[in-house]
């Protein structure tokens, strides 16, 4: 394991044993000129005791290092799932494949051949010039939707498929798959600072090849996004955030004005949409009480124990399970696949093949027509789950176990002068800092029931600079729909050492904070645009002192 979680004292005795020079986020020393090590659990300046400890006392790890994304909670420890805990990171970690235990199922179409491909050292993903999937840090998803409608293709999945099981082609041939970076000229701020300083803005434009989608029959009137993953850490603290005060939270932007989803919120009602709560659970779940949406940039999830990882493991993979008995593909596919010609004659060359059935060309077709449909059980056609229900649960253990890296530096009076700085700008409108879990009453499926317990966090302060509803940047080249959930801020500062990159939004056009705030200023419609101009007019020190508090935090 890679773990290296220190506790306070370890850290201060390390200090004092010729450390105290070096900051403890290996990034700057405090103009003090010493460590920050004596001030850590204290109030200092503007901030309080708490804000040293994101996560709260049950979710924060005093790791500020390179491995710091990857540290299990203060909660996993106490609640004995340590061992849980390193067997699920397994999970996440290992490469699978087709045919081997216990990381076997890979396939017949897939993504990604492991989850760490997608959050490099568990954080956001790095900004890439080309697409090929299993290149480390690549956490691009391609968003292939119909341009009048926003929806997705029908003859996609939602995450298409870019590799296949031989002798299956994949549903999009990643040659054919071309990203081109552009640089945005046209913003609504000059992208020369009043002090002359100057930044850049670039944004990417996909297109994929025609003749590069294996579906029948092929999509058309359609546009290309792409949507980088985002950081996993301290997402089981997000889950214990209570539903009155999502609820109280979208009130309070409702009374403000700002524009919301009405996906998500009834403006005439002044409460949820119909659409705001989540339903879909696996076909074994008992408990369907509907939960209100949280998760992904779409808040197309409502409980993490159904949200990302739950769901990635299952159709990133197509590794199935007790609770995940059909394959994440579409008809399109399988009827293109039914059709070729390299793939019936190299199945009726195989009489081993699940797909030969009896040898001819149709009964051949007719097999890959049913065995590759999204709609078919397969364990009705004879399969077995290919991923354990006890190593799903401590997948979970893991998932929900994921700490939050301390905060640093917040001795560091260009930090405080920072903090400042962006709570003036108006930054917290959306990225609210604090929030207090409540009882943390988990939803869970039969599978993790049947398994055991999961990590709890009960009444934690946690400050995750999120107020978790979505808005609207009209950034060029947009997310699909316009519509983006606020990504919490806690720990990015920690991003490059952790993944080697710093790469911001959804897509990674922004390479640095400044850009990422300046990409909130881009157009006069963004819902932010007033707190970027703010910020675009600060002198460079005062610019410098926000950079420096979002790397803080």
């Amino acid at each position: 394991m890679k773990k290296r979680k220190f506790t306070l004292p370890t850290w201060i005795a390390l200090a004092t044993l010729g450390l105290a020079a070096c900051s403890d986020d290996n990034v700057s020393t405090p103009p003090q000129g010493g460590d920050d090590y004596a001030y850590v659990g204290k109030a200092v300046g503007n901030f309080t005791a708490a804000e040293w400890y994101p996560g709260g006392e049950l979710g924060t790890t005093e790791n500020v290092g390179h491995s710091s994304y990857e540290d299990e909670t203060p909660a996993v420890t106490a609640q004995g799932l340590d061992e849980s805990f390193k067997f699920g990171e397994a999970f996440f970690e290992r490469n699978y494949n087709e045919g081997t235990p216990p990381f076997n199922g890979l396939g017949p179409a897939w993504i990604r051949s492991s989850c760490q491909s997608c959050h490099p050292g568990y954080g956001h993903g790095k900004r890439q010039a080309s697409y090929q999937a299993n290149t480390f840090g690549n956490g691009y998803l391609l968003v292939v939707y119909d341009k009048d409608t926003k929806a997705y293709v029908p003859e996609l999945t939602g995450m298409p498929q870019t590799k296949a099981s031989s002798p299956f082609l994949p549903p999009i041939d990643e040659s054919g798959i071309h990203i081109d970076w552009l640089v945005a000229s046209d913003g609504a701020l000059p992208t020369t600072f009043p002090d002359g300083e100057t930044y850049e803005l670039i944004y990417p434009e996909v297109t994929i090849d025609l003749d590069a989608f294996h579906t029948d029959p092929k999509p058309s009137n359609y546009e290309v996004r792409l949507e980088s993953t985002i950081g996993i850490y301290g997402t089981g603290l997000i889950d214990a955030i209570t539903e009155d005060d999502l609820k109280a939270q979208y009130q309070a932007e409702a009374r403000l004005g700002l524009p919301l989803n009405p996906a998500m919120w009834d403006s005439v009602a002044n409460d949820w949409a119909a659409t705001a709560w989540y339903s879909g659970y696996p076909a074994n779940a008992t408990d369907r009480r509907p939960r209100i949406k949280r998760y992904t940039y779409a808040l197309s999830r409502a409980t993490l124990q159904d949200g990302p990882g739950a769901n990635a493991i299952w159709n990133i993979t197509n590794v199935s399970r007790s609770d995940r008995p059909k394959l994440y593909t579409t008809d399109a596919w399988a009827k293109a696949m039914s059709e070729n010609e390299s793939v019936l004659t190299a199945i009726a060359a195989d009489p081993e093949s699940p797909y030969y059935a009896d040898g001819s060309r149709e009964g051949i077709a007719e097999r890959i027509l049913t065995l590759l449909s999204p709609n078919t059980d397969q364990f009705a056609e004879g399969a077995t789950p290919e991923m354990s229900d006890r190593n799903y649960y401590e997948l979970m253990v893991w998932h929900r176990g994921l700490a939050v890296p301390r905060a640093r530096n917040l001795n560091n009076p260009e930090v405080q002068r920072g903090k400042t700085l962006f709570y003036e700008m108006g930054c917290t409108t959306c990225h609210r800092p604090s929030w207090t879990t409540g009882d943390d009453d988990y939803w869970a499926d039969e599978v993790v029931k049947s398994q055991g317990k999961l990590p709890v966090y009960k009444q934690q302060v946690i400050w995750p600079y999120s107020d978790f509803v979505q808005h609207r940047l009209f950034m060029k080249n947009d997310i699909r729909a316009d519509w983006c959930r606020t990504t919490p801020l806690w720990g990015r500062g920690l991003s490059l050492q952790n993944t080697g990159a710093e790469d911001r939004l959804h897509d990674c056009r922004a390479r640095n904070e400044v850009e990422a705030i300046m990409w909130h200023g881009y157009s006069r419609k963004s819902e932010a645009f007033g707190s970027a101009e703010k910020f675009y007019n600060l002198p460079k020190a005062d610019r410098d002192a926000v950079v420096a508090f979002i790397r803080a935090i």
